[in-house]
């Protein structure tokens, strides 16, 4: 493993056991078996170094989405499977990572920070599947752009509820959130 992943994973298991705000560059380079003067060569700053860890966390989510776009299956069924895997991998992320979950839930301003760094990836892999559909008439959308600005970010709307459950109250599990989420999406935009 190279230098530079192995801060970042390391950096990942401890920011998840003890949380950000508890974790040193210190800690990071020890547990690392790498001098603070390395560390530093490679991140500027802890801020650094966890943007690095969301940025893992994040690639490993578009590269399952990659395989979704990639498949070769109606665009419906892309975009269904697109919206199932977009939650799951969120709660997957969010749950794998500890102490990362808390912030996640408290701290709306480093959750936006993160998901600028994938939202444009996401936008543009939805966009795709979008005209996708568009090319074999069986979406009608007027603007493409706008269209999967939107329903990127209605999805990201719903990660904190679909990860804690909070709709169950309302008789809404996960998989019918899922599944609402998509009829309304593909609801929305199939030619008729």
């Amino acid at each position: 493993m190279k230098t530079r992943d192995k801060f970042i994973e390391v950096a990942r298991q401890l920011f998840a056991r003890k949380g950000v705000e508890n974790t040193t560059m210190n800690d990071i380079a020890s547990a690392s078996d790498k001098g603070r003067r390395t560390i530093y060569t490679y991140f500027k700053s802890k801020r650094d170094i966890f943007n690095a860890v969301i940025e893992s966390e994040t690639d490993q989510l578009l590269n399952r989405l990659r395989l979704i776009v990639a498949r070769q299956c109606t665009p419906e069924e892309k975009l269904m499977e697109y919206v199932d895997c977009r939650f799951e991998a969120m709660r997957e992320i969010v749950s794998r990572n500890g102490s990362l979950r808390a912030g996640f839930f408290r701290d709306v301003r480093k959750v936006d920070r993160a998901r600028k760094i994938i939202t444009r990836k996401e936008t543009a892999m939805l966009r795709g599947i979008l005209q996708e559909g568009v090319e074999q008439g069986v979406f009608a959308i007027s603007n493409l752009n706008q269209a999967s600005v939107i329903i990127t970010q209605t999805i990201h709307g719903l990660d904190v509820p679909y990860i804690r459950d909070n709709l169950s109250d309302e008789g809404i599990d996960k998989g019918m959130l899922k599944s609402y989420v998509s009829d309304i999406i593909l609801n929305g935009i199939k030619k008729r």
